[in-house]
């Protein structure tokens, strides 16, 4: 399976497995292992994984990080777990202090389902207060998992992490301010359209009114772009479905001798009057077409071939067919006049 499919295959393991697993311990060796294994590491070669990393602080001895992933016998990421039942937010203290005394440039702190990941990009060698990228395997998004391939063994590349990193932390620090501005607009937000659409001051009643009208207007903004997004995307996807059901068609129709000699008889007849190359046959399922430079809106004729009964489908002025009942091939001759005129019509 591909990366992505082993992703797929992991979220239902966290999904599955999370009530079962009543201990670090057991959050570890369900869930934690099996995600370093995901990154293309052996958890069993300590020349790869090192568990109960020696993380040693100062005069403190004995401090250990539960692992250490080596790249050329050097720590490149440091992992501190926690039960999956524990929140996060209140032990990234206990990752930053291992952070400073290894030479790791990326410091990961899991419960298994959810994975943040932190590196040094305000100051070398401490770690930074907020992630650059988390993801949680209960709602994890494409661009996460262009992310985390990353950092695959096979993948693995300190320099274009640290550029992702910078991008992934300020790309998210904004769009935080916008949620947080789109939901309930601050007063610098307010003022920000408010000096370009309104020339009067700015009163406390004014804002209060503009704070409502910019609050309504941004967010029916979005719905906006999205529902145009959504459109196009929809309309894309009803493209490519009439074009698999015309290919599939196709694939149906299969085009019979005697329909070709119908094809030939019907070129030598209109020939005089337009070059043979132009005249171009288009096979379906229901008819088997002639046509004038292979466009459906100038059709010469159709022949209805593949019935107990044939006959020749012959076009008035307004492409209304009429369908005449055909003895043989030979009649097709019959019409002469009228198909010369058909494509006389076509050509003025």
């Amino acid at each position: 399976m591909d990366f992505s499919s082993n992703l797929k295959a992991f979220t239902e393991r966290v999904l599955t497995l999370k009530p079962k697993l009543l201990t670090e311990e057991a959050t570890k060796n369900g869930l934690i292992m099996p995600f370093i294994q995901l990154l293309g590491y052996d958890v069993f070669n300590p020349m790869e994984v090192i568990p109960e990393f020696i993380a040693d602080i100062g005069t403190k001895k004995g401090e250990k990080v539960d692992y250490a992933i080596l790249q050329e016998n050097n720590p490149i990421m440091i992992i501190e777990c926690k039960h999956w039942q524990e929140n996060l937010s209140v032990h990234n203290s206990q990752l930053h202090r291992y952070f400073h005394v290894t030479k790791a440039r990326f410091g990961l702190l899991t419960n298994g389902a959810e994975y943040r990941f932190y590196t040094d990009l305000e100051e070398s060698n401490k770690m930074d207060s907020e992630p650059f990228l988390v993801i949680d395997f209960e709602n994890i998004k494409d661009f996460e998992i262009n992310e985390l391939k990353k950092f695959q063994k096979s993948n693995f590349d300190i320099d274009k992490i640290i550029d992702s990193a910078s991008e992934l932390k300020y790309s998210s620090a904004i769009k935080e301010i916008l949620e947080k501005e789109l939901n309930e607009p601050s007063e610098e937000f307010v003022r920000f359209f408010g000096k370009q659409i309104y020339s009067g001051k700015i009163t406390a009643k004014v804002l209060e009114q503009l704070t409502n009208i910019v609050k309504k207007a941004t967010n029916q903004s979005i719905k906006e772009i999205v529902n145009e997004r959504l459109h196009a995307a929809l309309k894309k996807e009803e493209e490519t479905t009439i074009e698999t059901e015309e290919k599939v068609e196709e694939n149906k129709v299969l085009t019979t001798e005697e329909e070709i000699e119908g094809y030939h008889i019907v070129r030598s007849i209109v020939r005089t009057k337009i070059e043979a190359e132009r005249v171009v046959f288009r096979d379906t399922q229901s008819y088997f077409g002639i046509l004038v430079d292979d466009n459906n809106r100038k059709p010469i004729c159709r022949l209805h071939l593949n019935g107990n009964k044939k006959y020749i489908g012959i076009f008035d002025e307004n492409k209304k067919e009429e369908r005449i009942q055909l003895n043989n091939l030979d009649e097709i001759y019959n019409f002469s006049d009228k198909l010369i005129d058909t494509v006389l019509r076509h050509l003025n």
